[in-house]
């Protein structure tokens, strides 16, 4: 049931943001009477699941869930169907037209991916407003990785300031650590003690190597929330409202030193749990990489704040939301070269899984704003088969008043797809790999 409502959610945010992206492009092209021969949501390979002839145009739904399209007459696109281009151009053609419109019906679908974004999220910040933390709602303070404690921090350190100034969200210190640069933190340490602590100017870069994407994480109470079924901690009777008193004779205080002492111990380890008000002893065997199958509740380690905001006050929080997840995602983008990013691709099983397991309109609509900021992004690359390709190809004939010839773009339309091809093949291998691994 989970899945299918995963499936749901991912099916329905990607046809809604393949048929905006594709209106993008189809709405110029009519305004400047080019002709759009069809107009399909997925690919229809052989055979459609339906389609309609109005006009000029065949409206149609296919039956492959990969993207969709629209196709322009007189345009070497992913179609590759060159026969119309041996005969003489057509004033209805896309090759007719001034580069300038060209320009504009390539542009129309990554432009309709940002600006529907932004909506997204204003319309978020006005139905639904915003949670936070504030500094001093994180209660108990941080646990602290240890390649951070090298830096100066420690465990229970309360964080004030980024950069000088007071966060909206302390919980975004990762975020801000690993895409935006943070120079500085300023600190409480448990002893009282206000010390700000200088980081490293490429710290994303340590992290990424380290694999340390969440150095602070705010301490909670070592109280199981979640005991995964067939593992470890099933087997040995562990159960959800445990709270964990000690392992093998170290008493745990909170959940990250729980979670520290199985992953540094060897073999069998000895857990004392309280249930019920009666101490209880339970032996352990962990998994390979050290972990036994149990999950905390984080919410009761934080006090979060909500603000709501009138429809003009969520203009400007919504773009700045869109603005930052470009920036964001941008950053981020440069991992993807490294040998450790060519792993991490994700594909349709992983974009799939960042919707939740129930049905949430809220989370629904923010993950689907995210999604077409990020196809916007990608579609700009300039690589041939993407609008980015057909806006570098067209940006260079209005630069220097010479337009590639037809064969040229042929080619680079076929290396362009084997690229995209291979991308897809490595993303959704790695989904594959990851699911029975």
């Amino acid at each position: 049931m989970e899945i299918l409502i995963k499936a749901s959610q991912f099916i329905l945010s990607l046809s809604f943001l393949i048929v905006l992206h594709e209106l993008g492009h189809f709405i110029p092209a009519k305004l400047f009477k080019t002709r759009v021969e069809k107009f399909y949501l997925f690919f229809d390979y052989k055979f459609s699941l339906f389609k309609k002839k109005i006009g000029d145009t065949v409206y149609g739904i296919g039956w492959i869930p990969l993207g969709g399209y629209v196709k322009i007459s007189g345009m070497i696109d992913e179609s590759m169907d060159t026969e119309q281009l041996k005969q003489p151009a057509q004033p209805w053609e896309f090759r007719s037209k001034p580069a300038w419109q060209r320009l504009i019906i390539m542009l129309g679908g990554v432009t309709v991916n940002f600006i529907l974004g932004i909506v997204i999220y204003i319309m978020i910040a006005f139905t639904w407003g915003i949670d936070y933390v504030s500094p001093e709602g994180v209660k108990d303070g941080f646990a602290v990785n240890e390649l951070f404690k090298e830096y100066g921090f420690k465990d229970g350190d309360k964080i004030t300031k980024f950069n000088g100034e007071i966060p909206l969200d302390v919980t975004d210190v990762n975020k801000h650590l690993f895409l935006r640069g943070l120079t500085s933190l300023e600190v409480i340490h448990e002893d009282g003690n206000t010390e700000t602590i200088a980081i490293p100017e490429n710290i994303g870069s340590i992290m990424w190597e380290n694999g340390v994407l969440e150095p602070f994480t705010a301490r909670t109470l070592p109280v199981i929330d979640t005991v995964v079924v067939d593992t470890p901690a099933e087997k040995a009777g562990l159960l959800k409202g445990d709270r964990i008193i000690s392992v093998n004779n170290t008493p745990i205080a909170y959940w990250q030193d729980f979670t520290t002492k199985i992953r540094t111990s060897e073999g069998e380890v000895a857990i004392v749990v309280e249930r019920n008000g009666i101490n209880k002893n339970i032996a352990i065997s962990p998994t390979e990489d050290r972990t036994i199958g149990v999950s905390n509740f984080r919410q009761n380690s934080v006090d979060y704040q909500h603000k709501d905001y009138t429809f003009l006050e969520s203009i400007p929080v919504g773009n700045n939301i869109a603005v930052w997840q470009l920036k964001d995602y941008i950053t981020q983008f440069k991992y993807v070269f490294t040998k450790k990013g060519a792993t991490s691709i994700g594909g349709f099983i992983a974009i799939g899984n960042i919707f939740p397991a129930t049905w949430s309109w809220q989370a629904f609509w923010s993950i689907t704003a995210f999604l077409s900021i990020m196809l916007g992004f990608m579609n700009l690359l300039p690589i041939p088969a993407l609008d980015g390709g057909h806006v570098m190809f067209t940006l260079y004939e209005m630069i220097t008043g010479r337009k590639p010839n037809d064969k040229f773009l042929e080619y680079a339309q076929i290396t362009g797809f084997i690229i995209l091809v291979a991308l897809l093949l490595l993303a959704n291998g790695n989904d594959i790999v990851k699911l029975f691994s």
